[in-house]
C-alpha cells in the first residue's frame, strides 16, 4: 500500500491508503475551519472501578446529512468535505468530535476534590476510517483486494496509535445501520485510542490468565480447537482463519472471527493471515446480510491486547453481532441485561449458525 500523511485545514491528520499506481495526494482542504476543541474527561465508578468518558463536545457533531453533503465523500467543486482529494481508495483521519484527544487539557484529581472518585483529561486519539469513495456501498460489497487494503489499514494505525502518549489500548470497529445509531451511512468505521485497558478487555485477560495458569494453554486456543472439532457452530473457515458463533452467544446474531496462530493485535498479521482474514470475513458479511433479506445493522469490534501489559495473553480476534433478532424486531437490552449484565438469547448458538449457513 502506498501511505501518504496530509493535513486538513484545521490542521488534523489525514491520511491516504493507495493501491500502486494511484495519484500523487496533493489536493489542499478549502474549507475556513475552527481549531477542534475537546474537553474529555475521564472518571473512574467507585463501585465498579470502571473508567467512564465525558465527552459533551460531542453533542454538536454531524447528524444524518443528506446524501450530496456527506462529510466522507470525495470533495466536489463548491462542495467540500473531510477528503478534499475527488477520489480515494482507504483514508483515516482525525475525528473532529473526538472522544479523546491527543491535546486535552488537565491533571488528574477528584470529582469535587473530595479523593473518592479519581477524574484524569480524557487523553488518546479517535480516527475515522472510510472503507471506500463509494457512498452507497458497504463493507460487504468490498472486493477481497480492497478489504486487504483497509487491514493494512487498521495495522498501520494500530501501530501509530500504539504509539501515541498515553495510549494503552487501540480498538479498531465499524457501526453499520440506523438501528446501531449511525448518523453517517457512508461506509466507514472509527479506532480508538484509549488512556486506560477497557474493561471487557480487562475482564478478559483475568479470565485468560487464570486458565494458562491452570492448563498451561491459552482458553481462545482451546475454545477455537474444540470448535473446529465439533463444527456445530462453525459459520466460515479458511487456511488462517475460522468464524463460528460462540458457545455461549449473547446476541441473535453474533460471529467470532479467530486466527488459528495467537497474535496479540493486526500489525503481527503475516500476508498470508490479511489475505485470508478478507476471504472469510466477506463470507460471513455476506451470509448475515442474506440472513433477513435485508443489510444487517451490526458492530463489528476487533478484540486487541493492551499496548503495554498482558500481550502474552492477548489473542486477536473480530467480534461481529447485531441487534435485530428478525427481519423487522429488534433486541432490547432491558432489566436482566442492562441492570444486571445477565444476557437471554432467544435463540441457541446451534441455530444462529444453522441460519447463517443455509444463508450462504
Amino acid at each position: 500500500m502506498k501511505r501518504t500523511s496530509r493535513h486538513l485545514a484545521d490542521g488534523r491528520e489525514i491520511i491516504y491508503f493507495d493501491q500502486p499506481g494511484a495519484p500523487e495526494r496533493v489536493a489542499e482542504d478549502t474549507r475556513d475551519l475552527p481549531p477542534v476543541s475537546a474537553a474529555s474527561e475521564i472518571r473512574l465508578d467507585p463501585l465498579t472501578h470502571e473508567w467512564v468518558a465525558m465527552a459533551a463536545h460531542r453533542q454538536t457533531r454531524t447528524y444524518k446529512p443528506p446524501a450530496d453533503l456527506c462529510p466522507l465523500c470525495p470533495s466536489k467543486p463548491g462542495k467540500p468535505s473531510e477528503i478534499p482529494e475527488s477520489d480515494y481508495d482507504v483514508v483515516v483521519f482525525e475525528n473532529r468530535f473526538p472522544s479523546f484527544a491527543e491535546d486535552v487539557v488537565g491533571e488528574p484529581s477528584t470529582v469535587d476534590g473530595l479523593g473518592l472518585v479519581p477524574t484524569a483529561p480524557g487523553r488518546g486519539r479517535c480516527e475515522v476510517v472510510c472503507f471506500t469513495s463509494n457512498h452507497d456501498g458497504s463493507f460487504a460489497g468490498l472486493t477481497p483486494k480492497q478489504v486487504r487494503a483497509v487491514v493494512d489499514a487498521w495495522a498501520d494505525r494500530t501501530a501509530g496509535l500504539s504509539e501515541v502518549p498515553g495510549v494503552e489500548q487501540v480498538f479498531p470497529f465499524e457501526n453499520r445501520g440506523e438501528e446501531i445509531g449511525v448518523t453517517l451511512s457512508h461506509p466507514h468505521g472509527q479506532i480508538y485510542g484509549y488512556p486506560f485497558v477497557t474493561p471487557k478487555t480487562a475482564r478478559m485477560l483475568d479470565v485468560a490468565r487464570a486458565y494458562q495458569a491452570e492448563h498451561g494453554r491459552a482458553v481462545l486456543g482451546d475454545v477455537l480447537a474444540a470448535e473446529r472439532k465439533s463444527g456445530a457452530r462453525v459459520v466460515a473457515s479458511g487456511e488462517h482463519w475460522t468464524a463460528f458463533v460462540p458457545p455461549a452467544a449473547r446476541w441473535p446474531v453474533q460471529v467470532q472471527i479467530v486466527p488459528h496462530r495467537q497474535v496479540p493485535d493486526i500489525p503481527e498479521l503475516t500476508d498470508a493471515e490479511r489475505d485470508d482474514f478478507a476471504d472469510v470475513y466477506l463470507d460471513v458479511l455476506r451470509r448475515c446480510d442474506a440472513l433477513y433479506d435485508r443489510p444487517l445493522p451490526y458492530i463489528a469490534a476487533w478484540h486487541q491486547a493492551p499496548v503495554r501489559q498482558d500481550r502474552d495473553l492477548g489473542w486477536l480476534h473480530l467480534e461481529l453481532f447485531s441487534v435485530l433478532r428478525a427481519k423487522d424486531k429488534l433486541k432490547y437490552l432491558a432489566g436482566s441485561e442492562s441492570g444486571m449484565a445477565v444476557w437471554v438469547n432467544d435463540a441457541t448458538p446451534e441455530q444462529i449458525a444453522e441460519r447463517l449457513r443455509a444463508a450462504g
